[in-house]
């Protein structure tokens, strides 16, 4: 089985339903002092606070995050989130099992939530990276008290990792993995290394891809394998993009 590490983004959708919460990747109680000391700034209604763990200076932008996390209404992980990445996975118009593969498949870390399977029901949330949240670092929380279960659910699975470097913090991977960089004219691209590891999430679950061979044999529109190193346990898929 293939397991793929994604990254979250700052922009959400709104909305979900009020289904019962069922146990998310690790356990809820793991997540408990950090998700509690959110609800409390949130319960506190502090403008200097909010506007800070956000990082957002216009209070009247802030409403739609106010809200009890534990009430709110919650949402598939991998429907949750909207930016530039989830935007070309296009979730909402692939056949429903590519949408059941990225469910199963996808691994995304939260910065409030930590690591959560792509099925993992959620609340609309805020917190811009890097920020604390009443005290807790939550890279420094997830790694210490998710590294050994994220071990243990990982098992032999082969791994590919498309998360943003940041949330390296978050999870080590220890055993061989794969990942991947994109040159655009022989430079490192930003913008759009966000857009092609959504791109190569779609594909992904389009072809049903479940080990790393068969990653290896699928070919991507506007992509071109140029390079592959391999260092310590890490093997690096240089791709070119072409247009």
């Amino acid at each position: 089985m293939l397991k793929i590490l994604f990254s979250p983004s700052e922009g959400k959708v709104s909305g979900g339903n009020n289904t019962q919460d069922k146990e998310l990747l690790g356990s809820n109680k793991a997540r408990k002092e950090i998700l509690d000391n959110y609800n409390e700034i949130i319960k506190r209604a502090d403008p200097q606070e909010i506007s800070k763990l956000f990082g957002i200076k216009k209070l009247e932008e802030c409403q739609s995050y106010l809200q009890d996390i534990f009430s709110a209404p919650k949402l598939e992980a991998i429907r949750r989130y909207s930016g530039v990445a989830y935007e070309y996975l296009a979730y909402d118009i692939l056949p429903s099992q590519a949408q059941e593969y990225l469910k199963a498949n996808t691994i995304i870390f939260s910065n409030l939530y930590g690591p959560l399977r792509g099925s993992d029901k959620i609340a609309n949330y805020k917190v811009k990276q890097g920020n604390n949240i009443g005290g807790i670092e939550p890279d420094k929380f997830y790694k210490d008290r998710f590294s050994y279960q994220l071990d243990l659910y990982l098992g032999k699975d082969d791994i590919l990792d498309l998360r943003a470097g940041y949330y390296d913090k978050f999870y080590k991977v220890s055993r061989p993995y794969t990942t991947l960089k994109f040159l655009k004219n022989g430079k490192t691209v930003s913008h759009w290394a966000k857009a092609y590891r959504g791109i190569v999430l779609r594909e992904l679950a389009k072809h049903d891809i479940q080990n790393l061979e068969a990653f290896g044999k699928l070919e991507i529109e506007g992509l071109d394998a140029e390079e592959i190193k391999v260092i310590k346990n890490k093997t690096e898929i240089v791709y070119n993009i072409l247009s």
